[in-house]
């Protein structure tokens, strides 16, 4: 029980509001759009504390929101065989870049996730749609899940390219929320064993982690309320200029 709660009495009731609120308004964006939670995570802890403690704390709740956006459909083997070579390169460029840049490099990790989150609310606010041809998927894939995965373990956040790439595939609804969970569930776990090999996940980030997936999932059935009640294409709007002056804030400032 100590395990649990002795990240929050190191960082203090300050900053512990902080997370807890932090996750609660990650797991309402992610309610509405589908995605977003380590995104909105990463960037407002991003602020207070180093990227390698914001990334240990989102392991648990990302993992099992992601888990649960997996189970919804009936397309998972469709999806993992149209999608193992992403996949498989994610999670192999995600151990590779943990092993070469490493997610804890001081002011030049928080540069590069603002830098990341700029570049996916750019892409989010003006980028064309594109409909990739099937060919394109055999060579295109495996490299968009290497940089994901390089992305993923300098940063913490596994968006970019990999939901762009995802979007060009032509999905249906409910295949594009199940593939996402699909991705993302891949980046949380190759992204837990970088953060182990670098000792930046042990007993008492995995606890402190454990105990954010409360204040996640209240955050998430809140959105998953709001999302009926709202117009989706504004709150993504909105969505992305918050994320956009966000990472221009860390990007310039680190």
């Amino acid at each position: 029980m100590t395990t649990l709660f002795s990240f929050y009495q190191d960082i203090g009731p300050a900053l512990s509001l902080l997370v807890v609120l932090t996750f609660l308004l990650a797991g309402a964006v992610k309610g509405v759009i589908g995605l977003g939670l380590p995104t909105v995570a990463m960037g407002l802890l991003g602020l207070a504390m180093s990227p390698a403690q914001a990334a240990a704390l989102l392991i648990v709740p990302s993992t099992l929101t992601n888990l649960w956006q997996l189970a919804a459909g009936g397309h998972l083997f469709a999806l993992l065989r149209r999608l193992w070579p992403l996949l498989v390169m994610t999670f192999l460029g995600t151990l590779l870049g943990s092993s070469w840049l490493g997610i804890d490099s001081g002011q030049w990790a928080a540069r590069a996730l603002g830098g990341a989150l700029l570049v996916y609310a750019l892409y989010g606010l003006c980028g064309p749609g594109f409909r990739l041809a099937a060919g394109q998927e055999l060579w295109l894939g495996p490299l968009c899940g290497l940089v994901t995965g390089v992305v993923t373990a300098a940063t913490g956040v596994f968006v970019i390219p990999a939901v762009p790439y995802l979007q060009s595939l032509g999905l249906g609804r409910e295949q594009m929320v199940q593939a996402l969970g699909l991705s993302f569930t891949v980046s949380t776990l190759a992204l837990a064993l970088g953060l182990a090999g670098q000792d930046a996940l042990g007993a008492e980030a995995l606890g402190a982690s454990l105990l954010v997936l409360v204040p996640a999932l209240l955050g998430m059935f809140a959105g998953q309320w709001l999302r009926q009640r709202i117009s989706a294409v504004l709150f993504k709007r909105c969505f992305f200029i918050g994320l956009g002056l966000l990472g221009l804030h860390l990007l310039l400032n680190g």
